[in-house]
């Protein structure tokens, strides 16, 4: 299915759920207090929609380049925000050693686009051009918002949740059970609405690499930068000082292009990809996966349900249909 597709429906089920859990718990809260739990929802979004640029400048240790430092880097963002029809992000080094790159802000006049130092060693110049187009299509379509607002539906149906099975909805007995009944309901719908969350946010991942190859960079360019950095942080995982640099970033995994906490698993698997052993991912390589079926464990299928990033095989054959 078309990933816009996915991406609708996926929006109207999850304010279906809101809408369906507000209307019943409305029966016995009353409207007051449902809006008083939307309100307060809302404004903590919001507070963190607002306050998180900041955050994530100073957590991931950024500092924002001029032309006259990073010439090469800027005009590379420059033509493909060109391309993309997006103004000019801005542009910063993360300075910590785990090798990725990030876009964040909060809108498109507002985006900001981020490698980090660890990756510059990693990539080539194609590669990371590719990743740079994966980013700019994350700000192009509007992901940092759309993950942000449907954020709001399980914070809401959490608190109801827990309002209604602990709190009561009156001194009836018969109501009270009721209210417990519809509060287990809307805890449920909490975990699953959660769920859904993490899929939208793996629709998006797919999203941004197709948006890449759009921009006109190369599929397999993009598969071996994601190769490359899933190398990087799985190297980094078997060292000491490399284990505190993935601690300090553990927050911001939904960030990065790849999930650096299964890295060493999924280095593991594309390095069957790697045909010559030549540390990338070369065009034949990636074009010689698209009549390949994908085997997935059941252990991993589970394991992708609860992560924000696709399993990095499907994720390259997506790439490969894309040749």
């Amino acid at each position: 299915m078309n990933l816009q597709m996915r991406m609708m429906i996926l929006v109207v089920l999850m304010f279906a759920i809101l809408y369906g859990v507000v209307a019943g718990v409305g029966t016995y809260l009353g409207a007051g207090n449902v809006t008083s739990y939307i309100i307060m929802a809302i404004g903590i979004t919001l507070f963190q929609y607002l306050i998180g640029p900041n955050m994530v400048t100073t957590m991931m240790k950024v500092r924002w380049v001029s032309p006259q430092e990073e010439p090469e880097l800027h005009q590379m963002i420059e033509e493909m925000s060109q391309e993309a029809r997006l103004p000019k992000p801005k542009v910063g080094i993360s300075q910590v050693a785990v090798p990725n790159a990030f876009a964040f802000g909060r809108s498109i006049k507002d985006g900001r686009i981020c490698i980090t130092s660890g990756m510059r060693q990693l990539l080539n110049k194609e590669e990371l051009r590719a990743v740079i187009g994966h980013e700019l299509s994350h700000i192009k379509h509007r992901d940092m918002i759309v993950i942000t607002v449907l954020s709001v539906i399980p914070l809401i149906l959490y608190w109801l949740g827990i309002r209604l099975m602990y709190g009561g909805a009156s001194r009836d007995r018969e109501n009270r059970g009721s209210a417990a009944l519809i509060g287990m309901v809307a805890f449920l719908l909490y975990f699953i609405s959660n769920l859904l969350v993490l899929y939208g946010s793996r629709i998006r991942e797919y999203y941004a690499d197709q948006g890449s190859v759009q921009l006109g960079n190369p599929p397999h360019q993009l598969a071996s930068a994601l190769y490359k950095l899933t190398y990087g942080s799985a190297k980094l995982q078997g060292s000491r000082i490399g284990k505190q640099e993935l601690s300090e970033v553990e927050g911001f995994r939904a960030f990065f292009l790849n999930d650096i906490a299964l890295a060493n698993q999924e280095f593991k698997t594309l390095q069957e990809l790697d045909q010559n052993l030549s540390g990338t991912i070369d065009a034949q390589e990636l074009l010689s996966l698209r009549e390949k079926k994908v085997a997935i464990s059941p252990s991993e299928r589970i394991m992708e349900i609860f992560t924000t990033h696709p399993n990095m095989l499907k994720r390259i054959k997506a790439l490969a249909l894309l040749s």
